[in-house]
């Protein structure tokens, strides 16, 4: 069994690297990577409190978790398919469609 504290440098590590990418990225893909790395840190978390503590519940919530950041992606992918057939990039700095 690997110690919880091992999962949890873990789980620091690719909440750290997505929250780089997100303060770094300039695509919007790469923005919506970096969200879905620290959703996945988070549901590690979940999985391995729930593993450390012999219940279930975590590992369930975990699971829910991860449809709605499927979800979450279809939905983003949606709108930046649309911001880019619209202004033919996706790159956040030049975009400036919900301003007045």
């Amino acid at each position: 069994m690997i110690p919880v504290m091992y999962v949890l440098a873990l789980a620091m590590t690719v909440f750290a690297i997505g929250v780089f990418g997100m303060v770094s990225a300039r695509s919007g893909i790469r923005m919506m990577m970096s969200i879905e790395l620290m959703l996945n840190s988070a549901n590690i978390n979940l999985v391995a409190f729930s593993n450390y503590h012999d219940d279930i519940s975590g590992q369930v919530f975990a699971l829910f978790s991860i449809a709605l950041a499927a979800a979450e992606a279809v939905v983003g992918f949606a709108i930046l398919l649309m911001i880019f057939r619209h202004k033919g990039a996706i790159n956040v700095d030049t975009i400036n469609i919900l301003r007045w």
